[in-house]
């Protein structure tokens, strides 16, 4: 059973800011019972996929996903639709039908045509998923990535080491993938001593559904670990690699030859990771260009500062999100420390040709307070720059 496509208003279920979980600027908000219930289902799909996979599960049902399936019934009884039978079939509709055709009341511009909580080939979370699940947190709750964050720019501060701090997002970015032998190299080397303990507790023993044959691979875009689907393909979790075609295989780890395997935990390979890979090909594009590219200055104020021939500066931070309208609702003005002239949030280009209307839904989904703040695409923001620098030589 497809669910219905009704969205009469007549009955809907009516809840506070305070139930939704979600910040205040946006009052109307308050009144989508949807909101909360994708949330709910989002974290769903996320705790069954970690503690039982999305096939695995028995009764009595988990916690949250009981919860999950009692409210997505609910919301369809309220509606006149008829709701899923079995979380076997609330799992099915997460993976097959597009939230568009859910019979639930949610803001203008909050989904996509095409979003789905489980990716249809994998029927694994998709990032919109983790999206909906972290994303639309109270801003009192200390959302994952941001804690890990926040304690490393403490950590470096109390030992005075902005270069500590540097290289603690460096690795996240790049080494995603630990064996036994990098990670005592990780341990050894002096520059990151001030988070060595919290990079114990982030890369996580690797689970064995990322395993085939006794091998975990990695994908040789973004360096994460593939996860093995039918006919011997293998699926990258992160959208930008998917939308370039199959996963190109990278390094290839035998356990019977590099032991234990450790993989950066899954909020931090989808706040810091992906991100953190679109903001070091900004900073490549910038510096052919022959520009000056400093990344995360000042303990990460912004995540690049771009300085021109002339002294002019850029402060640029890079938003990889899926959803404009969290984005949006995101967005603040970049702090003024170091100082720049001009200040834009750049994100990647595939996001945009994914979702019609993503830079408008941003501006319509932006707090009064961050009116001023520009999107642009990575694309977008390049050429900015190229034609600034043509301009600066013409005029010399």
């Amino acid at each position: 059973m497809v669910p219905g496509r009704d969205r009469s208003r007549p009955g809907d279920l009516i809840v506070t800011s305070e139930q939704t979980g979600l910040p205040a600027h946006s009052a109307d908000w308050s009144t989508h019972a949807g909101v909360p219930l994708v949330r709910t289902l989002a974290s769903a799909m996320l705790q069954l996929n970690e503690k039982t996979g999305l096939t695995a599960f028995t009764l009595p049902y988990p916690e949250e996903a009981q919860r999950a399936l009692d409210r997505t019934v609910l919301a369809c009884l309220v509606k006149g639709a008829t709701p899923p039978a079995s979380l076997i079939e609330l799992v099915s509709w997460c993976r097959s039908t597009p939230l568009v055709d859910w019979p639930l009341d949610l803001p203008p511009d909050v989904i996509g045509p095409d979003d789905r909580l489980l990716d249809e080939d994998s029927g694994r979370p998709t990032e919109l998923c983790h999206e909906w699940s972290e994303r639309t947190r109270d801003t009192a709750v200390a959302l994952r990535d941001r804690e890990i964050i926040s304690t490393a720019l403490r950590l470096c501060r109390d030992y005075g080491e902005e270069d500590a701090y540097t290289a603690f997002r460096g690795l996240l970015v790049n080494r995603p993938v630990l064996t036994t032998a990098e990670s005592f190299e990780v341990f050894g080397d002096l520059v990151l001593e001030p988070v060595h303990e919290l990079i114990r507790r982030i890369y996580l023993t690797a689970p064995a559904s990322h395993l085939r044959r006794g091998e975990y691979v990695c994908c040789g875009r973004c360096r994460t670990l593939l996860t093995p689907v039918r006919g011997g393909d293998w699926w990258c979790e992160r959208d930008r690699c998917r939308r370039q075609g199959p996963a190109p295989l990278g390094r290839r780890l035998h356990q019977e030859d590099v032991g234990e395997v450790f993989h950066l935990e899954r909020p931090l390979r989808q706040f810091v990771t992906g991100p953190g890979l679109a903001e070091a090909a900004l900073q490549d594009k910038l510096t052919a260009l022959g520009l000056v590219v400093r990344m995360w200055p000042g303990y990460d104020a912004y995540d690049l500062l771009v300085t021109f021939p002339d002294g002019v500066r850029w402060a640029i931070d890079v938003k990889d999100w899926a959803n404009p309208v969290f984005l949006g609702r995101a967005a603040r003005p970049v702090p003024q420390e170091p100082p720049y002239d001009e200040a834009f949030w750049v994100v990647p280009r595939h996001r945009v040709t994914a979702r019609p209307g993503y830079v408008s839904v941003f501006e319509r989904s932006r707090p009064a307070h961050a009116r001023g703040l520009r999107l642009l695409t990575d694309g977008e923001l390049v050429a900015r720059a190229t034609a600034r620098l043509r301009e600066g030589t013409t005029r010399a």
